[in-house]
């Protein structure tokens, strides 16, 4: 599957450069982070918002 995706210039070239330091074609970059985004438990991200809305709740407990 290809997927093309449009990045405003200060994106490329922020990818373009991390490409350089990392000596990777930045294609390769940009796929590794996608590969990495989706292999992710899906329940990490759940876990983290969890934590800080209680987090936040509390606070705004405080405060009232």
């Amino acid at each position: 599957m290809s997927i093309t995706i449009d990045l405003n210039d200060e994106q490329s070239r922020r990818l373009e450069q991390r490409a350089r330091e990392l000596g990777v074609d930045p294609n390769d970059l940009a796929r590794a982070a996608v590969n990495d985004l989706l292999s992710r438990p899906a329940d990490d991200f759940d876990r983290a918002a969890k934590y800080v809305l209680e987090k936040n709740q509390e606070l705004y407990r405080r405060l009232s």
